[in-house]
């Protein structure tokens, strides 16, 4: 794990970093073992507690926001509670989609292992709903699955609603899973990127928040385009100039 993280944004108050692949937020149930997590990194990098505002599934990289005091992570939190944090990510799915479109499919509820507690999943479905829109395709001449030929393409997503998991079953619903999910996705196509590609990651990045700042009330907006591993992979597919 990195002893540093990428800082997008700081102020007195509020701290955006690019949150790396394979790091967790904070304890939880996910890895009991695990010993390094961003909001720790981050504290023993700038020498003051930060409270995560939302949450970015492990896999998953981009711009994670933390308050520097509670009531400054609490007023962020509730705006993603409301719905009036805009979100956009970007992400590799296998198939060729249409150019653009809404997935309104309602999600039953999951446990947040974050809590320790409770069940699994309930029965009880909450609304759900991700804009998207198709930014870049290709065809490759290889047989990953049962056709001569396989077929991916990036997205840029926009989720209006904050379910666990959104995107990622989401994507899975519409037989378009994400590159790398190891949990949602397609292990055939997951193992050709890891081997022909090099990649060994989600393909999945939060690359845009905007936010009401709790204490000035001003417009943020953070934007970080994708890098590492997953930057690397987009250049292998030849859709490095893509925006």
């Amino acid at each position: 794990m990195p002893e540093a993280l990428p800082i997008l944004y700081r102020d007195k108050n509020i701290v955006a970093i690019d949150k790396p692949p394979g790091l967790l937020v904070h304890r939880s149930e996910i890895d009991r073992h695990e010993t390094r997590f961003a909001i720790q990194i981050l504290r023993d990098q700038i020498g003051q507690r930060a409270w995560a505002a939302h949450r970015l599934d492990r896999g998953t990289s981009g711009v994670l926001l933390f308050g520097l005091n509670r009531e400054i992570a609490g007023a962020l939190g509730r705006q993603f509670e409301a719905g009036t944090v805009g979100k956009r990510y970007w992400a590799v799915v296998r198939g060729h989609p249409p150019a653009c479109g809404t997935i309104d499919h309602p999600l039953s509820r999951q446990r947040d292992p974050y809590l320790f507690r409770g069940e699994q999943s309930s029965n009880g479905a909450q609304d759900a709903i991700t804009n998207f829109r198709k930014l870049a395709e290709i065809e490759l001449p290889v047989t990953v699955d049962r056709y001569p030929s396989s077929r991916y393409a990036l997205l840029e997503l926009e989720p209006l609603t904050g379910r666990r998991h959104q995107l990622r079953r989401h994507l899975k619903h519409i037989a378009h899973p994400i590159i790398g999910d190891a949990t949602y996705g397609k292990g055939r196509h997951n193992r050709f990127f890891a081997s022909e590609l090099d990649c060994h990651r989600m393909l999945l990045a939060c690359t845009e928040l905007r936010f009401d700042h709790p204490e000035s009330g001003q417009r943020l907006e953070i934007r970080m385009p994708v890098s590492g591993e997953f930057a690397a992979t987009l250049a292998r597919l030849g859709w490095s100039n893509v925006s």
